[in-house]
């Protein structure tokens, strides 16, 4: 016999009442939800997050409902792209995991629909759209992921400033995603031009860091692994994915952020606009916002810092209280990233290194 917990038991009864939408018990919808539970999937996320991070959220969600979750881990420029080329006949129901920035860019090409959980209550207001177009699930914040041993073959210092990225004596020892492909990679151009006051300014020290960079990858936390590898001596991530790297045996990485100022994420779940299976969708929602659903996170050594007030805590989550975090945009960075990544591209990537 089938188990249902609540969020399975929001389901079944929205299916009960004959396709109404879940207003009451899985949330509600800005739009015509006629279909919403006539439907109890299977559904396919879209994840944002590591890959046994994925696969953990998926399945702890069958387990508790019965609905049959699959998902298919991409960055968050992937992800939009593969949502607006499939607008019309919609690949997956979720979006699960990486930055808002990019929920921002797809609700802005009417990727995303609206949904506001009965969860999300429990959310700060900062980290969740007003709108009820995404609700942030984790923070994560920007730091450097070092590799101590590269370092010390160097003669260079664990890096506590963006400047110190520029030195000379690290050319071709910083390891960095692409900000047209990686969520993490555009926080840290975006970073840039919210501390240094403008577009252009961002992109002259974005240039400048060019010539330090060993290759731009795709997957926004590669660059961890690669300085875990010894490949390079930093690499710039999220400090949850060096510290799962450190976890998993990368034991010459070490943490450290700029004094300056840096940006963060808040990873974001969502629905996505045309889902056909949309009840079980919503249903998937409430789960991922849920302490339960946050909480599975620490199972797989994922140590994001939660949104939910009720999710566990860990001395391995980043104190945001010990970081000098910038005022970071959301809504600004998801209108500028199409035109800036153009001249990400245009400008820096495709330029020879000195």
């Amino acid at each position: 016999m089938r188990t249902f917990s609540r969020y399975g038991t929001a389901l079944l009864a929205a299916v009960m009442a004959g396709g109404l939408a879940l207003s009451g018990c899985a949330g509600s919808t800005d739009s015509d939800s006629s279909a919403a539970g006539s439907d109890e999937g299977p559904i396919t996320v879209a994840c944002g997050a590591m890959e046994d991070l994925c696969q953990a959220w998926t399945d702890k969600f069958t387990e508790q409902t019965g609905i049959k979750a699959t998902y298919v881990r991409l960055s968050s420029g992937e992800t939009v792209a593969r949502l607006a080329s499939a607008k019309d006949n919609p690949e997956f129901d979720v979006w699960h995991g990486g930055p808002v920035d990019g929920y921002g860019e797809a609700v802005n090409q009417g990727l995303i629909e609206a949904y506001t959980s009965p969860e999300a209550a429990k959310i700060p207001d900062e980290y969740k759209d007003p709108d009820g177009n995404w609700t942030g699930v984790y923070i994560g914040a920007l730091g450097f992921c070092s590799n101590q041993t590269q370092l010390d073959k160097l003669g260079v210092d664990v890096p506590d400033s963006w400047d110190d990225l520029l030195d000379p004596a690290l050319k071709g020892q910083v390891s960095v995603a692409h900000p047209s492909t990686s969520g993490t990679a555009f926080t840290t151009l975006w970073t840039q031009v919210t501390r240094l006051g403008g577009e252009d300014a961002g992109m002259e020290y974005m240039a400048q860091l060019h010539n330090n960079v060993l290759q731009y990858s795709k997957s926004g936390t590669a660059p961890g692994q690669i300085a875990g590898r010894g490949e390079a001596a930093v690499g710039l991530v999220f400090s949850h994915d060096c510290v799962k790297y450190q976890e998993e045996g990368m034991t010459d990485l070490v943490v450290s952020f700029p004094e300056e100022g840096t940006g963060y994420e808040v990873g974001g779940v969502a629905l996505v606009a045309g889902s056909s299976h949309k009840a079980a969708a919503q249903a998937y929602i409430d789960f991922a916002i849920s302490a339960e659903g946050q909480n599975v996170g620490q199972t797989v050594g994922s140590y994001q810092v939660l949104t939910n007030p009720d999710a566990d805590t860990s001395d391995k989550m980043a104190n945001l209280d010990d970081i000098n975090l910038i005022d970071y945009d959301f809504a600004a960075a998801a209108a500028a990233k199409p035109d800036l990544t153009a001249r990400f591209d245009e400008e820096i990537a495709a330029e020879p290194k000195e």
